[in-house]
């Protein structure tokens, strides 16, 4: 685990989180996700049960977690594809702002975010939120996606193209000149949503501008909660990125 961490200021539709809020959230978070995935919740210091958690989930392996989530995927892809057809192409956004000091580049952490052939890639993308079930590559080169979003109690299993922006509808903002994004997809391949980050930097790091997509008929409350789930998720990776 790193010594040192950068500085990271999350601010959520224009409200400012502490790193000790994200941190609650994501202790609250693992004690209910350790229940639905069915392991024991782990304990001791946080960054101890955060690396420990990630372990038990990579030790399932991907058929185990899929075999243990089947109703919820099943159901929650029900769900997906009857808020889409409903939404007829509309979206709701769910979005967090990063503001990063003490750390690289916008480049330096796309370039590790997006490094497939890392060593610790399975863990660190496991590791960065309790509700992360299952983040793996797809033969086609796809990310797998198996999470609990926002404040479903649902786990859904999706399919994000980083090379398919096509039917994201959010626009690109021209004072963030790096991205993240794609489509997020059904196994079947309906589009159900999508991530527009974005990413600038400034003086002493970097400000990242996450959005993610869902349809428009998504429970608002759903929408409201992603913002932590971004906001857990990103300063971790970031957290690991530039451990030193």
């Amino acid at each position: 685990m790193p010594t040192t961490e950068p500085t990271i200021e999350a601010v959520l539709a224009g409200r400012p989180v502490t790193r000790e809020d994200v941190l609650a959230w994501e202790t609250k978070r693992m004690n209910e996700a350790a229940v639905k995935i069915g392991l024991p919740v782990p304990t001791g210091e946080l960054a101890r049960r955060r690396a420990a958690f990630a372990d038990a989930k990579l030790d399932l392996g991907p058929d185990e977690i899929r075999r243990r989530l089947a109703r919820d995927i099943r159901r929650a892809d029900w769900v997906a594809r009857t808020s889409t057809r409903l939404s007829r192409g509309r979206r709701v956004t769910s979005t967090c702002d990063l503001f990063v000091t003490g750390a690289g580049t916008a480049a330096d952490f796309l370039a590790w975010f997006g490094d497939v052939g890392r060593d610790d890639y399975a863990h660190s993308m496991i590791a960065a939120n309790p509700d992360h079930f299952l983040i793996d590559t797809a033969p086609d080169g796809r990310q797998e996606v198996v999470e609990t979003t926002g404040g479903s109690p649902l786990a859904t299993r999706f399919l994000v193209d980083y090379a398919d922006t096509a039917e994201i509808v959010t626009h690109r903002d021209p004072a963030f000149p790096l991205e993240a994004s794609g489509v997020a997809r059904t196994g079947t391949g309906l589009a159900i949503g999508g991530v527009r980050h974005e990413f600038r930097d400034h003086a002493d790091g970097f400000h990242a501008h996450l959005c993610v997509e869902f349809p428009r008929f998504t429970l608002p409350t759903m929408v409201t909660r992603h913002r932590m789930h971004l906001a857990c998720e990103f300063s971790n990776w970031i957290a690991l990125a530039f451990a030193r």
